[in-house]
């Protein structure tokens, strides 16, 4: 990211919209810009939505719902705990299996992914929504899979303004423009590469205590018929 262009090309603009001062960027440092916006998208790739930081997340957050339908934890107190606090508050009770294996950084293996790019048509948004549609799924497809109940994880996650904008541009014939998830005209094409993007780096994953082989249409005939 050439972080100098776009640091020096930041600038006071006039809203289009309403004439009150805002902070935007000249034109020349929309190519900069869009390296900044790749960037971001390398991030959720690379790092956010890699499968070591999922399996662990769908870990976690299991371990504290479960916690809260038990009682051993309270909904108010969640804000108080850093992560390794609430680890440590949750050892309290009779320690869960699932809280070892994340002390031990034993993570739930992948015993099924899919790119978004690949499962068009499917209706899986609820699988980042709708927590007690999750349960029923995860726990039909360990009974199947020869699990135990929380030994087996989904994940799908959403972020559907991955590369959001709203920032006002400043052209090089001094008339000023607002750069949107819509997009502009002769700079990038944000509708079509967020979507894009979005599906590349956004997999659904089956993670599972220990390795064990689902079947896709096993699988999709839980997820598509729903719980």
């Amino acid at each position: 990211i050439d972080e100098d262009r776009l640091i020096h090309a930041i600038t006071v603009l006039a809203d289009p919209a309403g004439g009150r001062p805002v902070t935007g960027v000249r034109a020349k440092a929309l190519s900069a810009l869009e390296s900044l916006l790749f960037a971001k998208y390398q991030m959720y790739r690379n790092v956010y939505w890699h499968h070591a930081v999922r399996s662990a997340t769908a870990m976690y957050k299991r371990l504290v719902e479960d916690a809260l339908a038990a009682g051993t934890l309270a909904a108010e107190s969640l804000v108080r705990y850093t992560d390794e606090g609430l680890l440590h508050a949750l050892e309290r009770p009779a320690p869960a299996a699932l809280l070892g294996a994340i002390q031990m950084r034993r993570l739930y293996k992948r015993a099924y992914e899919a790119p978004a790019a690949a499962l068009e048509g499917r209706d899986l948004e609820w699988i980042a929504a709708d927590r007690p549609r999750v349960r029923a799924a995860e726990e039909r497809l360990a009974r199947a899979a020869g699990l135990g109940a929380g030994e087996l994880l989904l994940d799908y996650p959403a972020k559907t303004q991955m590369l959001s904008l709203d920032l006002p541009v400043l052209m090089r014939d001094g008339s000023v423009v607002r750069l949107t998830a819509a997009g502009m005209a002769g700079a990038i094409d944000l509708p079509v590469l967020s979507d894009k993007l979005y599906k590349s780096a956004r997999w659904l994953r089956v993670f599972t205590a220990r390795r064990v082989a689902i079947a896709e249409e096993q699988i999709f005939s839980v997820l598509d018929g729903g719980a």
